[in-house]
């Protein structure tokens, strides 16, 4: 058959969420694949990461077949069994946990390898109809959640195509250049178009940084110190729009009063900028009508986190810049989208009088952490879609403790060997995005996509809402979702929503969810119930964990440095990565070389370490070995390490995440990753 490329869209946990046209060489077999060129926001361009797909779903290193784990735990002994065996094998395990504990002790595990509605949510209607442990998601972007949601009531802002008409985009705690190269699109048409300039404000010199017009490189952990700072400057020097603020805001008065001894002096000494650095900056933002703040999520992943992210989020409106086009902020525009997921989640079989269990803390939960367990059963059998706990939860040497115990028995549904898979009973094989059916939303951008199947499974691999109802099926769970197709659910699923049908979505490729201005910029009022924006949130109402600041403020982060601890690590995301996906494949692997720790030379110079040499970074929950690689655009006493590796790719096997902490992050749980102390030496 001749070639022809399909359209479909990215299921990756990136915010651009991507309208992808695909080549189909054979009914098997893709070829290229590129950016929709029609779709307004991905405009053609996507990343090199998916640009190379086919490398991906044509890898000789996909699982094949249901495999069987046959001698000791993480020995890779196993054997090819059939679909109807793995099956079985699954439902019996849940039918003995149920039997011996009750359903809590069976916990579904999942997460964001595809942000489908329907394969990701699959699970969660098998959980629902169970009554199985329940899963508080918090490895990505709760305490950013909490940080936005506590002054704007919602999880929305402005259209991020507003970027083109900006005069400045201030990127705050973002790399686009590697994370969302889409952002930079919109930039570039701001650059060129209007003379806009960008603003990047991190702890080391990023590729984004590398192109911006001024880089901030503060300490981790020290952005709500900065924003305060700059805010004073506002304040100070009558760039806060007070009309603005009297119609719009919440406590002012209150606000500015605890703004006047948080000066740019005040700080410069934590942050580690100059005063003129941050005078300028402020000067810069304030005197910029048209000004874009695009909020990412590395300020959000520290234990002030949330407290970090409301900080940030008060500046357009002491400026007032939502009035404007162009002007206001984006961290996520979730909130825009009101998706039916009743059916796909099987919501109306939920009962939230049933434990849910922090997926941050799943080291701690299966190592019975009686702080976790509360008084339940323990888990005792798990099935993990979409996700890869073994290497990317904190306190991973705890993690793999919990899967070696010999009483808990783990079925992993994937698509290459993971660290994961490597600790399972039983694995069986996955298939990507291109080999079923899916709907799809965009974290930063604003449309809803259908992903159609563009070529037939490879191998053996079975689509997640496959897997779940046949194991739904053979334990007894009843939900009208498990008789239905992929599609017939997309299909229900829009005309729940008021949205169409799913034949109209497969003509029209996707639909624009942004609101109107007026609701995108919050000028119909903030989503409290006085309309206002809160300067002084409600932190109690957000979540359990306490100690947030009543006002913007800094907050001293978790685990800061001392004189054991010298040192700061930031567990940045690699260019040539998404989290664990695309580590398996070799050109990625090639371009990111190995697990390295860019070090300030002078610090460098100081521990004797050259470029190449092995250096040990390690703190009270065990150590870890990488390469040294001086860099000058890295602070002094903080340490990056980019990319989260396979275990196999440290000197020692374990990866970088048996150093961060497993400790929720206030004010509802959440992950601090680049929250850590360490101390550091030669190798």
């Amino acid at each position: 058959m001749s070639a022809q490329f399909l359209p479909t869209a990215c299921p990756h946990d990136c915010p651009s969420t991507c309208a992808l046209e695909v080549e189909r060489l054979a009914p098997d077999r893709i070829g290229k694949v590129r950016g929709a060129a029609e779709n307004s926001y991905t405009a053609g361009v996507i990343c090199a990461k998916v640009s190379r797909y086919a490398e991906r779903v044509h890898s000789p290193d996909r699982l094949k077949t249901p495999l069987l784990r046959t001698g000791p735990k993480g020995s890779g002994q196993w054997k090819p069994i059939g679909w109807d065996e793995a099956l079985d094998r699954i439902a019996e395990s849940f039918l003995t946990a149920e039997r011996t504990y009750g359903p809590e002790a069976v916990w579904p595990y999942f997460y964001a390898g595809t942000m489908g509605l329907v394969q990701r949510g699959a699970i969660q209607r098998l959980r629902h109809a169970k009554g199985y442990s329940r899963q508080t998601s918090t490895v990505c972007d709760t305490p950013a959640n909490m940080g936005w949601l506590a002054g704007y009531g919602d999880i929305r802002g402005a259209d991020p195509r507003e970027m083109a008409e900006s005069d400045l985009i201030v990127n705050w705690g973002g790399n686009p250049v590697a994370t969302q190269v889409n952002v930079m699109t919109h930039v570039s048409r701001a650059r060129k178009g209007r003379g806009a300039k960008l603003v990047t404000i991190d702890p080391y010199r990023t590729g984004t940084a590398e192109v911006s017009d001024l880089h901030l490189m503060l300490r981790p952990g020290t952005d709500g110190a900065l924003a305060c700072a700059v805010m004073h400057v506002l304040f100070r020097d009558g760039y806060a729009d007070r009309a603005y603020l009297d119609r719009f805001a919440a406590g002012t008065d209150r606000l500015e009063a605890h703004l006047a001894t948080r000066t740019p002096e005040w700080a410069a000494g934590i942050t580690g900028l100059t005063v003129a650095e941050i005078e300028e900056f402020a000067r810069l933002y304030g005197s910029t009508k048209r000004s874009y703040l695009r909020v990412g999520y590395g300020l959000s992943r520290a234990h002030n986190g949330a407290a970090q992210v409301h900080a940030v989020s008060c500046l357009p409106v002491v400026t007032g810049a939502w009035q404007h086009k162009g002007g206001g902020a984006l961290y996520c525009s979730s909130g825009i989208y009101k998706l039916d997921k009743t059916l796909s989640e099987g919501l109306d079989r939920l009962d939230t009088s049933v434990r849910s269990f922090d997926q941050s803390r799943i080291g701690a939960v299966l190592t019975g952490d009686p702080r976790d367990l509360t008084s339940g059963p323990p888990v005792t059998a798990m099935l993990i879609q979409n996700t890869n706990p073994v290497t990317i939860c904190p306190d991973s040497t705890r993690v793999r403790q919990g899967f070696l115990r010999e009483d808990l028995f783990v079925a992993v549904h994937e698509q290459f060997m993971t660290d994961t898979a490597k600790l399972a009973d039983l694995v069986i094989p996955a298939t990507t995005f291109l080999e079923h059916d899916d709907i799809y939303r965009g974290g930063g951008q604003m449309h809803i996509l259908i992903g159609r199947k563009v070529i037939e499974p490879q191998f053996e691999a079975r689509e997640n809402h496959w897997v779940i109802s046949e194991v739904a099926r053979r334990v007894g769970a009843e939900h009208p979702g498990f008789g239905m197709t992929a599609l017939e659910i997309v299909d229900a699923m829009l005309k729940a929503s008021d949205l169409g049908d799913a034949a109209t979505l497969t003509e029209q490729r996707w639909i624009d969810a942004q609101p109107d201005f007026e609701t995108s910029h919050f000028l119909n009022g903030f989503a409290h119930p006085d309309d206002r924006f809160r300067f002084a949130p409600d932190w109690a109402a957000l979540g359990p964990y306490g100690g947030m600041p009543e006002l913007p403020d800094h907050m001293p982060p978790g685990r800061d440095a001392d004189a054991e601890h010298p040192f700061r690590l930031v567990t940045a995301p690699a260019r040539q990565f998404l989290n664990t996906s695309f580590t398996e494949t070799l050109t990625a692997q090639k371009r990111e070389g190995r697990p390295t720790a860019l070090i300030h030379p002078d610090d460098a110079a100081g521990l004797g370490l050259a470029d190449g040499d092995a250096v040990r970074l390690g703190n009270p929950q065990g150590s870890v070995v990488v390469h040294a690689k001086p860099f000058a655009g890295v602070p002094r006493g903080v340490v990056i390490v980019e990319g989260i590796w396979p275990n196999s790719a440290f000197v020692e096997g374990m990866g970088i995440n048996s150093l961060t902490s497993p400790e929720p992050v206030p004010p509802a749980g959440g992950a601090a990753f680049h929250d850590t102390a360490v101390w550091m030496r030669a190798a």
